[in-house]
């Protein structure tokens, strides 16, 4: 395991923990914990994506690609989506079938795009994100991947992230530019009101709780991913990102905990 990281506040103590976590659990998998500023610490792991293309830190180091695939939705469907609400030409609670057939194709009579963003697990999510993917694409006028790298990647500099071979493949370097920018002052390309508004319980009482693609988690967190998975802490202004080598494996709430169970430095 290669480890990069710098001496600004918490990261040692953080690399630390998840250092021995991962000997424990999987010291093959690629992680980065960061801020809006970029990357504190990380392993980069054998990475497994070298037909999509390396990513790059900015210090003229190659990042290797990973698989991720299972998060699409937040890397691509979300800030889409969010994208197309701040224009106006969708509103979260407006039947799909106001956007035409295409928009509304195999979803039940009443269906809006909050119902689906604030899906639950299991069979249901992959039903809502391809509701939602088709809703994207009807609007927008192209493919999901085309949309994301056009109105998302693009801008925030994500050269590496691209669809291939079915999936979808980003490195750690291109992961940190998402995910700080959700944590700055930014306003584009994601909207700050749509990164807040999506990061509260959208579903009343209703259980289990749900923002819009995210869901809550241990600690104050935000996550997104049941495999390679993501973790956002909006008051401390921390990420985190993990692709375990063994996606069945029990490093993802370890993980979790080490990076955010303890309170910040000074």
């Amino acid at each position: 395991m290669t480890l990069q990281s710098d001496d600004r506040t918490g990261c040692k103590d953080a690399a630390d923990r998840i250092r021995r976590v991962l000997e424990a659990a999987d010291p093959e998998a690629g992680w980065a914990v960061g801020g809006p500023d970029g990357i504190l610490a990380r392993s980069d792991g054998p990475g497994t994506g070298p037909g999509a293309g390396p990513g790059h830190d900015g210090n003229g180091y190659e990042a290797p690609c990973h698989d991720a695939g299972a998060l699409t939705g937040v890397l691509a469907l979300w800030p889409v989506i969010g994208s197309l609400v701040a224009e106006g030409a969708l509103h979260l609670h407006t039947p799909l079938t106001a956007y035409g057939a295409g928009a509304a194709a195999r979803t039940p009579a009443g269906t809006t795009t909050h119902h689906l963003l604030t899906h639950g697990g299991g069979r249901s999510a992959h039903t809502a994100a391809a509701a939602l993917t088709r809703l994207a694409e009807h609007l927008g006028g192209s493919p999901l991947p085309e949309l994301a790298a056009v109105r998302i990647w693009q801008p925030l500099g994500m050269a590496g992230t691209r669809c291939a071979d079915g999936t979808l493949y980003a490195s750690l370097p291109d992961l940190a530019r998402f995910l700080g920018h959700l944590l700055s002052p930014a306003d584009h390309p994601v909207p700050r009101a749509w990164t807040a508004e999506s990061l509260r319980i959208r579903t009343g009482e209703l259980t289990p709780p749900r923002g819009l693609l995210w869901r809550p988690a241990a600690h104050g967190t935000w996550t997104h991913g049941d495999t390679a998975a993501v973790w956002v802490h909006p008051r401390r202004r921390r990420w985190a990102v993990l692709f375990p080598a063994d996606p069945h494996g029990p490093l993802r709430r370890p993980f979790r905990d080490a990076v955010f169970a303890s309170p910040p430095g000074p």
